[in-house]
């Protein structure tokens, strides 16, 4: 989502006033001089005055604009000064960014524990030169180092048509990034205890927030939490390494009937051909969130260059395996053709964007006892 920043307008002098009446010379013997009891002349004076005026108000103006660039702690109002410690290509087509806040401390970290216990956030990030800002999603933290600066990890893809994605993959380690935020996308209520999360493409990133937020939180059973993830990808480079779980809640090996199109009955059990490489670094993620919480994680990888999509059977394999006395959530991350043909468009009313009717894939469900959601 992009949104411009509205340009500072100019104030404009009148010079139509009538001109005034030049002041008579004055004697010779009278000259104004550096502290002497002679009063200054009346056009001096008020220039004088004016000057001061106008001086006061540029110093404070410029003290509020201060302010609001250089906030130490990220905040949804104004910019925040981060500046970019580390920009890593994982993939052919993006790159892992970190930004670190210029001023460590545990403010930040109580801006992200709270938005990380609400539900699925993002931050916007301004290109200076056009005035532009697009939001983008934070991975979670799995260091204690990253906790302790108060970092914050993007996976960001490079797109050839992307003002802000170009402006981003073109900076130098050390740079600084405005920030704002965060901005909260999607709220988990704290009772919900299944998710279904399909994604597309970068949308893997706030399907790795869901399952952080749902998993990590306090509460009981938090053994019984679950969250499947459907992920489609255009190549299998953007998710190598990664291997779907054919296992249902039963423990049973599931297919659909497309898939039995592609493979053999036994095809489930063995590896992509990737599976000796070296995962992407959104697979290993994956993997890292698989371990901390096992048998709650399950992951489809699903490539369009391989003739694999996801199929009405793939969320049915799990919303009909789901215990029915649960706060149920899917939700729909991804570029806006792939959330269109799963749910429906969002639309536009008002200034905001709303959900919009569900529609797509999912409209042709019977899902009544879930709650679907659109990123």
């Amino acid at each position: 989502m992009k949104s411009r920043f509205p340009v500072r307008g100019f104030l404009r002098f009148n010079s139509s006033a009538p001109p005034t009446k030049p002041a008579p010379p004055l004697p010779a013997q009278s000259s104004y001089e550096h502290g002497s009891s002679s009063s200054p002349p009346k056009k001096q004076g008020l220039w004088f005055r004016l000057a001061l005026v106008s001086a006061a108000a540029a110093g404070v103006g410029a003290y509020v604009r201060s302010q609001q660039s250089k906030s130490s702690v990220l905040n949804p109002v104004t910019f925040t000064p981060y500046y970019l410690v580390s920009k890593e290509p994982v993939s052919s087509t993006g790159s892992l960014f970190t930004l670190r806040p210029s001023h460590a401390g545990g403010s930040n970290s109580q801006v992200y524990e709270d938005a990380w216990k609400t539900g699925v956030w993002s931050v916007m990030f301004k290109q200076p030169q056009l005035q532009i800002g697009r939001d983008y999603t934070p991975l979670p933290s799995w260091t204690a180092v990253e906790d302790q600066e108060g970092s914050l990890r993007f996976f960001i893809r490079r797109d050839a048509f992307g003002e802000m994605s170009r402006y981003l993959h073109s900076l130098e380690v050390g740079t600084p990034v405005d920030i704002r935020g965060p901005r909260i996308e999607c709220e988990i209520p704290p009772d919900t205890q299944q998710v279904l999360f399909i994604a597309g493409g970068t949308g893997i990133a706030p399907a790795l927030q869901a399952g952080y937020t749902l998993l990590s939180r306090d509460g009981p059973s938090p053994e019984s939490r679950r969250i499947h993830i459907l992920w489609a990808n255009r190549q299998r480079n953007d998710c190598a390494g990664g291997r779907s779980d054919h296992t249902a809640t039963t423990g049973e090996a599931k297919q659909s009937w497309l898939s039995s199109l592609f493979r053999s009955s036994t095809d489930h059990q063995k590896p992509p051909s990737d599976i000796n490489h070296r995962p992407s670094h959104v697979v290993q993620e994956l993997e890292a969130l698989k371990a901390q919480y096992p048998g709650q994680v399950t992951v489809e990888y699903f490539v369009d260059e391989e003739g694999t999509s996801i199929t009405k059977q793939h969320i049915t394999d799990f919303t009909n395996s789901s215990p029915a006395q649960q706060r149920k959530m899917i939700l729909v991350s991804g570029p806006e053709g792939f959330i269109s043909y799963m749910a429906g468009p969002k639309l536009w009313a008002q200034g905001m964007e709303l959900q919009g009717p569900l529609r797509g894939v999912l409209r042709e469900l019977d899902l009544k006892d879930w709650a679907v959601w659109k990123l």
